[in-house]
């Protein structure tokens, strides 16, 4: 259903950063990073789809969030949730809800929430039961 999430962002080197942390704990591969352009892209290995890319605003204005949106980041497991959100805050991120398990959306949805240095805000959450 998605092909690609593409996020604005003012500053490429310390979002690039920021964002490289948390992709590995995820397990999500760089496809492509070009400082010049400037953008980069990651998605889960051996999958061509869907890409989550970061980058200048296309219109050449400065990246600004929006109110009530979010992107969700599906982890493989609630210790990959707890080691991106430890990885975010220590990249710049900013916390926005530990680590923990969210009853009111299902038993087993285990999430954290953070923003970056943008404000964007991102949720990396797990689906499954406790191992």
């Amino acid at each position: 259903m998605i092909s690609h999430v593409f996020v604005g962002i003012t500053d490429f080197q310390r979002a690039f950063r920021f964002y490289s942390a948390v992709m590995e704990t995820l397990d999500l591969q760089l496809k492509f990073c070009d400082a010049d352009k400037p953008w980069a892209a990651w998605m889960a290995s051996g999958e061509a789809r869907p890409l989550f890319i970061i980058g200048s605003p296309y219109n050449g204005e400065i990246a600004t969030v929006g109110n009530g949106q979010m992107i969700a980041l599906l982890a493989p497991t609630r210790t990959a949730v707890d080691n991106a959100h430890a990885a975010a805050l220590k990249n710049g991120g900013r916390c926005e809800g530990v680590p923990g398990l969210r009853p009111q959306y299902h038993a087993d949805y285990y999430g954290a929430y953070f923003r970056d240095a943008d404000g964007n805000k991102i949720c990396v959450c797990c689906h499954d039961a406790a191992a």
